[in-house]
């Protein structure tokens, strides 16, 4: 039996895991040999000879047998089932269960969303969404997440356009000020209304432009402490108190210059963020539109507060650590998304049944709503 086999869920975060010539291999040759090596340090010293066992792996026929059943509580990152190959995928995405499943990259992005030539900047983009919607098109339950950066507006509209010819269904954007500008600057207009018309949501994931501590912060006078995964996403203590702040600057500043207001169709997902925070985040956001609507002529335009533009256009996932009844009853049942983070070990061998533990007696309206419906509504499917 599927492990989601109660009732229809939809997956908002899933991943493929990087073999490390799987963005060079996709890239125009012009900015192929001119594109960063993944960087895989920070997951341990063995990972290359742990992902080439891998790669053979998929290739034993006995051994990916024993790997194909109660996949959610199975090997994690690229031992998982349907991790590395595409062709996997749809074995693992039957025994989970889940009736589609957006799936991001892990690691890619660092070869190329920060890289100083904008040519190989935005072939790298290219080069993922290539990539994203090829493995992803082995099942129509799979969602590619391909990626963009805004720092060069006119090239981000190029890509965006590129990557929905490609079959992308969202972009992941950083979660970061776009070059020099906010993303709620004019210039960036065109981006937020190509996505909003086509009807394609933007995601803003952990990873690329999340973490904004400063560097100082790390100078604890004492080693550095493993992460809990020894390796993974490398989060630690600091991290993940501070993992909010990334996003919430993000959305603040497309609130204050007005991009909802503007594009009141455009659809957003906050993923793998947690979602603790957004309760307060919504009360804050109109505590300080009260305030600042009377000297600011783009936050009187208003029609909608804050929270309800939020309301209407982002959708967010909690972590499995997190109390959704509470944050459910709160803010209300129609934020929140299911996620199972697979084949990431910080997904857990069992997302449904800690999700299921925090929600208690909520309805199962709500229940409907976490699992599928705000999933839908996000992906304009409902």
């Amino acid at each position: 039996m599927p492990y989601a086999a109660q009732r229809v869920m939809h997956d908002a975060d899933s991943h493929l895991m990087e073999t490390p010539d799987w963005v060079s291999s996709y890239a125009d040759a012009e900015i192929r040999d001119r594109l960063k090596p993944l960087n895989l340090a920070k997951a341990g010293s063995s990972t290359y000879e742990h992902i080439q066992r891998q790669v053979e792996r998929v290739k034993d026929a006995e051994k990916t047998a024993a790997i194909s059943s109660n996949v959610v509580a199975g090997p994690k990152g690229w031992a998982a089932l349907g991790a590395i190959a595409a062709a996997e995928r749809p074995r693992a995405l039957d025994d989970l269960g889940f009736a589609s499943q957006l799936v991001f990259s892990t690691f890619a992005g660092g070869q190329y969303l920060s890289h100083e030539d904008i040519d190989v900047r935005y072939g790298g983009v290219r080069a993922h969404n290539r990539g994203i919607t090829e493995f992803c098109r082995v099942d129509k339950r799979l969602i590619a997440v391909g990626q963009v950066s805004l720092s060069e507006p006119e090239l981000a509209l190029r890509e965006i356009r590129e990557g929905i010819r490609l079959g992308c269904g969202a972009f992941w954007i950083p979660t970061q000020p776009a070059g020099n500008r906010a993303p709620g600057h004019p210039d960036l207009d065109p981006v937020w209304r190509e996505l909003s018309e086509s009807g394609i949501p933007f995601m803003l994931h952990v990873g690329a432009g999340a973490s904004i501590q400063p560097k100082g912060y790390d100078q604890t006078g004492r080693p550095r402490p493993p992460d809990v995964h020894g390796g993974g996403e490398n989060l630690r203590f600091r991290d993940l108190v501070a993992l909010p702040m990334a996003p919430q600057l993000f959305i603040s500043s497309m609130v204050s210059d007005g991009v909802f207001e503007r594009f009141p169709t455009l659809r957003g997902g906050v993923i793998e963020l947690g979602a603790g925070w957004v309760p307060q985040f919504l009360r804050s956001l109109d505590i300080a539109h009260g305030v600042f609507a009377k000297s600011d002529p783009m936050l009187a335009s208003f029609k909608l507060k804050p929270s309800e533009q939020i309301r209407r256009a982002l959708k967010f996932t909690p972590f499995p650590s997190e109390d959704v009844g509470r944050m459910i009853a709160d803010a209300g049942p129609g934020l929140f998304l299911f996620s199972s983070d697979y084949p990431h070990p910080e997904g857990t061998n069992d997302p449904i049944g800690r999700f299921e533990r925090s929600m208690g007696a909520l309805s199962d309206e709500a229940r409907t709503l976490f699992y599928s419906k705000n999933f839908e509504q996000m992906m304009r499917a409902a």
